[in-house]
């Protein structure tokens, strides 16, 4: 019998090893093709991994008035913002939803706070009718 050099125990650790790597690389990749995570006005504690992503759940208001990221601004380097859009038709009394997207970039925490304004310029946070909401990120 020929020997490569290589011990029967160290090729054992060598292929648990790879497949160790093949599973976590499978589970990153289910995890960002799966739907993201929803967190609601009240889910205050967001906690996610590196390169999750979330959306931000809002109840849209009539009367002219948006949702915005407001200042100070989440840590870039931490979390990243990625769009959002409206979805139409929701259940009474709930009706349409605003839906802000975000992804995790990197391990940390990072406050997002968020702005209902309708002029959404400087002092908008002041403007009647102006509302903020307060999520703290944690990225682990």
């Amino acid at each position: 019998m020929e020997h490569s050099g290589i011990s029967r125990g160290t090729r054992t650790l060598v292929i648990v090893v790879a497949i160790t790597a093949l599973l976590v690389a499978l589970h990153s990749l289910f995890s960002q093709l799966s739907a993201p995570d929803v967190y609601d006005a009240d889910d205050t504690e967001i906690a996610v991994s590196p390169g999750d992503r979330f959306s931000v759940r809002l109840t849209d208001d009539p009367g002219g008035y948006r949702w915005i990221i407001a200042e100070p601004r989440p840590d870039p380097a931490v979390l990243k913002a990625t769009g959002g859009h409206l979805a139409t038709g929701g259940p009474p009394p709930a009706g349409p939803a605003r839906y802000l997207a975000f992804q995790a970039v990197r391990p940390g925490r990072t406050d997002l706070r968020l702005l209902r304004c309708r002029r959404c310029g400087p002092g908008a946070a002041d403007e009647a009718g102006a509302r903020s909401l307060n999520f703290r990120v944690t990225v682990g």
